[in-house]
């Protein structure tokens, strides 16, 4: 749902803009719930231990990618850059060692670190909603954007998901190099 919901956002047509949040929220739905019903009771497969956590992540970062198109200035491509380069090279990281045997620690950090980006990332979407409404949520969304606070959060959940991903390797770095050996 990833690909439909990008596509669909980046319209400038209200409504569409509308029905991609919509397809974004089913997507994140959907896949709570499949990950809750395949933990609780224990039909995991590994082609789904591989796929969803990938499926996951295509799903942030179409979002984020979605949020250049909103205002370069206040969300830039390098920021985005990074977190998607962070998340997807420890995703991959994870799955490899999984696949080996190997269970790396997660930290507090890393949840804190996506709480925050699932909290930026939706009001920023839903601004990005906003903006599209004639009236005064567009001016609202306008005079926010204007001020640069967008640009200084981006820069703080940019900070905390590069941070977190150098301390998932320091904190896991005796593991990562048993399993080269």
């Amino acid at each position: 749902m990833a690909p439909v919901f990008f596509l669909l956002f980046i319209q400038e047509d209200v409504w569409i803009r509308a029905f991609s949040l919509f397809v974004f929220l089913v997507a994140a739905l959907t896949d709570f719930f499949d990950g809750y019903v395949a933990r609780r009771y224990n039909v995991e497969s590994p082609s789904g231990v591989f796929l969803d956590p990938l499926a996951d992540k295509f799903l942030t970062f179409s979002g984020f990618i979605c949020l250049a198109f909103l205002d370069p200035s206040q969300f830039p491509l390098w920021a985005i850059s990074l977190i998607v380069f962070r998340d997807l090279a420890i995703t991959l990281l994870r799955i490899y060692t999984d696949r080996r045997g190997i269970m790396l620690a997660t930290r507090k950090s890393a949840k804190i670190k996506t709480a925050f980006q699932m909290g930026f990332l939706y009001v920023s979407l839903i601004l990005g909603l906003f903006v599209l409404i004639p009236g005064p949520l567009a001016v609202f969304t306008e005079q926010l954007f204007s001020t640069n606070l967008f640009f200084w959060l981006m820069m703080g959940v940019t900070a905390i998901t590069v941070y977190t991903g150098i301390e998932y390797i320091i904190v896991n770095r005796d593991l990562l190099r048993s399993s080269k050996g």
